[in-house]
């Protein structure tokens, strides 16, 4: 059987040469679409969601325990294990190619697996463990030293030494497309005497990419190279939003703390080191050599094209105001997690790795607008006319990224986000109306994965199966959405449960009255 990754495979489902999401890319997100069944797993393949869980029941995949990819989240998938992702990316492909008849010819089964991206919802891919951003562009410390310590103090002593890092906070990563509210926060401008409580004036994206941790790690071990590339599941495009002028008066000596609490956004879809495979590429030469332990002897970097479009609030269309690419970090994501573990520190499967701000040796490059402007100096010039040095209310950033390949590309999509007022709430909008409601359910995937399971266990009336699941689905979604708290959400969550569990008792024991009287 091909590699999926061969250039020359085809999918039966058309794929433009400049789309993201190729037979050789297929990546990984969690999707729910118009037919009302609550979120679960999909892989990207041109315009189209195809999804895992119709494909698992129908007896098409089988990665173990029936409804890893009924839940909400990646998270029990990516615990399986390298070998299994690799063997499911296989088959998958498989499935997809152009001169495979199975998916293909079965006109039922394309209908129900095959969902039109324009009908699908997006939802988180994974549920964050642990958050933790770096800062390993050489570049980008390089400016941000110069502009507040010199040319000749820009990098601190240890910068050179060892991947420099933070524990952010996982509670508000948000999926792209979800409003961003401007921050609050205590500010000391230099001519102030006393700090004041207000909303941020100097709002800042910075373009970065996050490594998803597929596998765990014991709380004392420490990781070698070989473990720490067997580890990471694949990445996202992520925007570390920065409050700057609340940064500059809490960051001693600590390091930053509300300045970056208040948001994360990363893209849907999880492109999977196995498809960023072919585009592996050593990155800078590391003058000092680093101890041995963050010694590298293969290519962990990408050569990934990085484009970030700023369209300002009079503006109707976004303006490339960056573009730069993933191969000029200076410390790698597999040396990043092996320091973050070296301490003994244990790595979940779920946890999320900022690379830090990814910026180039060009102006062009430059990876925020702390950097573009020259910390407010230098504004901004926009099509129309508007000014930038930091981000206004109503402004929208979108960061997209792809790796090139000879006649296609593996892209990742998007990460989009929109600033609001912080004197006002978030407007509702479908994406982001229910993301306490998506954050509870990813945080009991696991039981829900189980109950639809069982919805599908008796495999001789598909009809009758399909009809259980999806009422469960919708009496799930319906209760759960109209619970308000914690506790009513837990409680509508058991009632659910237990109407699927009477739903299935009863057709078990029909089934087998059934069979003993034959």
């Amino acid at each position: 059987m091909p590699h999926p990754n061969d250039p020359s495979l085809r999918s039966f489902i058309p794929v433009g040469p400049t789309s993201d999401f190729p037979i050789q890319n297929l990546p990984y997100g969690v999707f729910s679409s118009k037919d009302g069944l609550a979120p679960r797993v999909g892989v990207a393949i041109g315009d189209y969601v195809l999804d895992l869980w119709e494909l698992e029941q129908d007896s098409r995949l089988d990665v173990g325990p029936l409804g890893i990819f009924a839940g909400p989240s990646l998270n029990p998938f990516m615990a399986l294990g390298a070998k299994v992702w690799s063997q499911t990316r296989a088959r998958i492909s498989e499935l997809l190619r152009h001169d495979h008849p199975e998916l293909r010819d079965n006109p039922e089964l394309r209908e129900r697996a095959l969902v039109p991206m324009a009908n699908a919802r997006l939802h988180m891919p994974i549920a964050v463990s642990g958050y933790t951003d770096f800062y390993s562009s050489k570049e980008h410390a390089t400016n941000v030293g110069v502009m507040f310590r010199g040319k000749d103090n820009a990098l601190q002593p240890n910068w050179l030494h060892m991947p420099i890092g933070y524990n952010g906070r996982a509670s508000t990563v948000v999926v792209s497309g979800t409003n961003v509210r401007r921050p609050r926060g205590q500010l000391k401008p230099p001519t102030a005497e006393v700090p004041s409580f207000g909303p941020c004036k100097r709002l800042d994206f910075e373009l970065e990419m996050g490594a998803v941790i597929g596998q765990p790690s014991a709380m004392g071990e420490m990781l070698s190279e070989s473990q720490a590339e067997k580890m990471i599941f694949g990445f996202v495009l992520l925007n570390d939003w920065s409050a700057r002028d609340i940064q500059q008066w809490e960051y001693v000596p600590l390091g930053p703390f509300q300045a970056k609490a208040f948001a994360t956004s990363i893209s849907p879809w999880i492109v999977t080191c196995e498809a960023l495979e072919p585009f592996r590429v050593h990155g800078p030469g590391q003058d000092p050599a680093p101890l041995p332990y963050l010694r590298q002897t293969h290519p962990n970097n990408y050569d990934l094209t990085l484009d970030v479009g700023l369209r300002a609030a009079p503006m109707n269309e976004a303006s490339r105001i960056c573009r730069t690419n993933f191969k000029y970090m200076y410390w790698s994501s597999v040396q990043q997690l092996v320091h973050h573990a070296s301490s003994g520190c244990a790595m979940n499967v779920g946890d999320l790795l900022g690379s830090g701000t990814i910026s180039g040796p060009e102006k062009s490059q430059r990876g925020s607008l702390l950097e573009i402007s020259w910390n407010g100096t230098e504004p901004l010039e926009l099509p129309g006319g508007p000014k930038r040095t930091f981000l206004e209310d109503g402004d929208s950033l979108v960061m997209r990224g792809w790796c090139q390949g000879d006649g296609y590309r593996v892209g990742f999509g998007e990460v989009e986000g929109t600033i609001v007022p912080a004197e006002r709430p978030l407007s509702p909008s479908l994406r982001s109306s229910q993301l306490t409601v998506e954050a509870a359910a990813q945080r009991s995937s696991g039981g829900i994965s189980l109950m639809r399971a069982e919805c599908a266990a008796p495999r001789n009336d598909d009809a009758e199966r399909r009809r259980d699941y999806r009422a469960f689905s919708g009496s799930f979604e319906l209760s759960f959405s109209r619970s308000s708290t914690i506790e009513e959400r837990t409680w509508a969550t058991l009632w659910c449960g237990i109407k699927t569990l009477l739903t299935m008792s009863d057709r078990l024991l029909r089934s087998r009255s059934t069979a003993f009287n034959r």
